[in-house]
């Protein structure tokens, strides 16, 4: 049985249609007041699952205060158990975003060697892996590939930070997220699970996602940005609607 039927039949479904929607609170964000707030507007808008950074505290919080499953993100394995204990329903190697700035990179060997080591630490575990966008894009589904075969169950793509949009409006939200839908048009033909695409998203390019392949989408700083907790509820629910409008036209 796939480890995928583990995860919550509301969750599953919207894999299976390709209408999942993940709102992302940040990997290094451990503000409990602000995950709250992220958590309940994504709740409340309709979203699908919340990722949140890997904590148990912040696990408990955010499924207490959105009811929806809880993914949990990070880059060392050892923090998984922990919150997954705590209630986490999945567990994702990424997101590689904030590292950047900083100067940290990921190779694909670095990404394979981080999803074997979790996967033998938890074995029966739903595993989401990120795929670095600073690589090639044939390079990337490669790696899609072999992470696949070393037991990742759903991949994400990314890319928002590569991205140097120079156009206003609706051309330049499509010039932000094109790095990301590219990886997910080749990765989702590439590989037989869910395909998420996040990174530098937007009510414009959701839809794009879908067409290109993607089971669902993660977005971050388009709601995690917002100081306000009804702004945040308004763009989630923005989401919402788009990503049921992607679906409609992809069928």
């Amino acid at each position: 049985m796939s480890r995928l039927a583990q995860l919550p039949a509301p969750l599953r479904t919207a894999l299976a249609e390709r209408r999942a929607l993940k709102v992302i609170a940040g990997l290094t964000n451990f503000d409990a007041a602000n995950v709250a707030r992220i958590s309940r507007a994504a709740g409340l808008g309709g979203a699908d699952l919340i990722d949140v950074a890997c904590d148990p505290e912040l696990v408990r919080l955010a499924a207490e205060a959105s009811g929806l499953p809880i993914c949990v993100s990070a880059v060392d394995p050892d923090l998984f158990p922990a919150a997954v204990e705590a209630g986490a329903a999945l567990v994702e190697i990424g997101n590689y975003d904030a590292f950047y700035p900083l100067g940290r990179i990921f190779d694909a060997a670095e990404v394979l060697g981080l999803t074997r080591r979790t996967r033998a630490l938890l074995p029966e575990v739903v595993l989401s892996v990120t795929v670095p966008h600073v690589l090639p894009l044939d390079q990337q589904e490669q790696l899609a590939v072999d992470l696949v075969a070393a037991g990742a169950d759903i991949i994400q793509t990314e890319g928002g930070t590569s991205a140097r949009p120079f156009s206003p409006g609706s051309l330049g939200l499509i010039e932000k997220a094109a790095p990301t839908l590219a990886a997910a048009h080749a990765i989702s033909r590439a590989v037989s699970v869910p395909v998420l695409c996040a990174s530098g998203l937007s009510a414009v390019t959701l839809p794009l996602a879908i067409a290109a392949g993607a089971s669902g989408v993660g977005v971050g700083s388009a709601v995690n940005r917002l100081g306000d907790e009804l702004a945040m509820l308004a763009v989630v629910r923005g989401l919402r609607e788009a990503l049921g409008a992607g679906v409609r036209a992809a069928a």
